[in-house]
């Protein structure tokens, strides 16, 4: 199944990227992500909707009348350096 309820599926050629290309398509993921988070927010409120946000070191619920509520504190973040690894403790 491909997704496309019996249409015919058009496959179009990719043209080969250099590695310039490449990075600066790959520089622009962060801004396109925050984009879409933010359009997302907005239409889940537009909608009548309440959403859960981490705000300032707290998970906060937004309401669509622009209220909101503490849900509780978060834990402070644990830095760590690029290309690092952290293990999970168990509980």
């Amino acid at each position: 199944m491909n997704g496309y309820k019996g249409k015919k599926q058009i496959m179009i050629p990719m043209k080969r990227l250099d590695e310039k290309t490449m990075c600066e398509l790959e520089e622009r993921i962060p801004f396109l992500a925050e984009d879409a988070v933010k359009k997302a927010r907005t239409k889940t409120l537009s909608s009548g909707r309440n959403v859960v946000e981490a705000v300032n070191g707290k998970l906060i619920e937004s309401h669509p009348d622009g209220s909101y509520r503490v849900i509780r504190p978060l834990a402070s973040p644990i830095p760590v350096a690029s290309g690092q690894k952290r293990i999970r403790r168990s509980k």
